[in-house]
């Protein structure tokens, strides 16, 4: 059975198509700009944050991309607030810390509190793995999946041993979670972090 020819598109329809075309790309510009634009908007509070508590601002920015996608009233299923998903008791322990007198857990939305929070939590979990030979997964794994976790699956070498650490998650999401922040970190460090040229300040 023979299969009927197509008819040759008129001028209108190859206009209309291109236009049609035209828009999707259009569309498409749109929403890759948007998103960058999106993903920059709290670029100054990262790198006070990150100035701060001296860590990398492009690992505290893919932390909020894992945690959040850069929504400032991000709600977790157990409690966790805003764009680096903090729990109330972590911004107790933060304002113990940081000799801040107390305000409402609903504090937690604005995006420069709940980035200082997020940047001094994360050093602080960098700082307690630092006898490993990458503390990075070990801290992502903590703020992730939380201390017990971690020395349940950080026995014998992984205790030090990075990669045989990784191996032992029995967590996928957890892994996938440590891989994910690791990749976008490699992605924001390519951008140019102009700290300097940014002004100092207090969270309050």
């Amino acid at each position: 059975m023979r299969r009927k020819r197509r008819k040759p598109l008129t001028q209108k329809q190859k206009l209309l198509s291109f236009i049609g075309l035209l828009l999707v790309i259009d569309v498409i510009v749109c929403l890759i700009w948007w998103n960058r634009g999106n993903e920059s908007r709290f670029d100054p509070q990262i790198l006070n944050a990150a100035r701060q508590y001296d860590i990398d601002p492009a690992l505290v920015k893919a932390v909020i991309w894992q945690e959040s996608r850069f929504k400032p009233d991000a709600v977790g299923t157990v409690g966790e607030i805003g764009l680096m998903q903090i729990r109330p008791l972590t911004a107790q322990e933060w304002r113990t810390d940081n000799k801040i007198a107390s305000f409402p857990d609903n504090h937690l939305f604005n995006p420069q509190t709940n980035i200082f929070i997020g940047a001094w939590y994360l050093k602080k979990m960098l700082k307690r793995y630092s006898n490993t030979d990458d503390p990075l997964p070990y801290a992502l794994c903590d703020y992730n999946a939380g201390r017990r976790k971690v020395l349940e699956w950080a026995s014998g070498s992984a205790s030090t041993n990075s990669a045989e650490f990784m191996d032992r998650i029995t967590y996928p999401t957890t892994k996938k979670y440590v891989q994910n922040v690791k990749q976008k970190s490699k992605y924001y460090s390519r951008r140019s972090w102009k700290r300097s040229s940014l002004p100092g300040g207090s969270v309050f």
